[in-house]
């Protein structure tokens, strides 16, 4: 008698959830403008692969964003039209010029933020058409956004993270349990027979058919996908009646 496959058992409400109780918190734009917010402190949070900032607006209210290059504690952060390109500061796409780099890009206006947030990445001003900004992602390809959405300028801090290697699998394992990925990654074949249905330890081929079945769930469709097709093609030939 086996037992589900590790797809099967990852879902809500199980030990594969992320760790949120010990992420720091919300981190985002804040929906105000034509203010400016101190900087803190410079703090780690295992839900990103970038430092954050700790601000304090002018309305004595603190908030998370993540930190850019070549901030330090104790200076300040503009949001507005009257904001100047500077590292740090939060600008409307409008209001940015072409070939300025920039992260933390809204989608909606005022949503917070969505793109480009990992460790060392950036992207690009392109161009700025009337109705449309046009963005180049780290992925090098071009997108467009509303002009009124914001974005901060600059490049996430911590790019130079992964220049230090791991040396170990232990420094990856303790990595990847920090969001509770799953990690290390097994092949079927390598497993147990009670773990998988391509397990066991006689051979590494093994033999059984690897074809899922056409109606399996979600999970259970591991190895070769089941053709629409199958059996011989039938070859008709064409006889022109006189």
């Amino acid at each position: 008698m086996g037992k589900n496959l590790i797809q099967q058992r990852r879902g809500k409400g199980s030990i594969f959830r992320a760790p949120s109780f010990r992420y720091v918190g919300k981190v985002g734009i804040r929906s105000i403008s034509n203010t400016k917010a101190k900087i803190l402190d410079i703090i780690h949070c295992p839900g990103h692969s970038g430092p954050l900032i700790e601000l304090m607006y002018e309305d004595k209210q603190k908030g998370y964003i993540i930190a850019p290059e070549g901030v330090k504690v104790g200076e300040f952060i503009h949001i507005g039209e009257e904001a100047q390109i500077k590292s740090g500061n939060i600008i409307q796409l409008k209001n940015i010029p072409e070939g300025t780099l920039i992260y933390n890009i809204e989608v909606k206006p005022g949503d917070g933020g969505k793109l480009v947030r990992a460790a060392g990445t950036f992207a690009k001003v392109v161009s700025k058409l009337p109705d449309r900004i046009v963005v180049e992602l780290p992925s090098k390809k071009q997108k467009y956004f509303n002009p009124k959405c914001r974005a901060i300028i600059g490049v996430v801090a911590g790019g130079g993270k992964l220049e230090k290697p791991l040396l170990k699998a232990g420094n990856a394992y303790y990595k990847m349990r920090a969001k509770n990925r799953r990690w290390p990654k097994v092949s079927g074949t390598s497993m147990n027979a009670v773990a998988h249905p391509f397990g066991g330890s006689r051979s590494s081929h093994k033999g059984k058919i690897n074809i899922a079945p056409r109606n399996a769930p979600p999970g259970r469709k591991v190895g070769k996908l089941r053709p629409k097709k199958t059996g011989r093609k039938k070859i008709r030939i064409k006889i022109n009646k006189k």
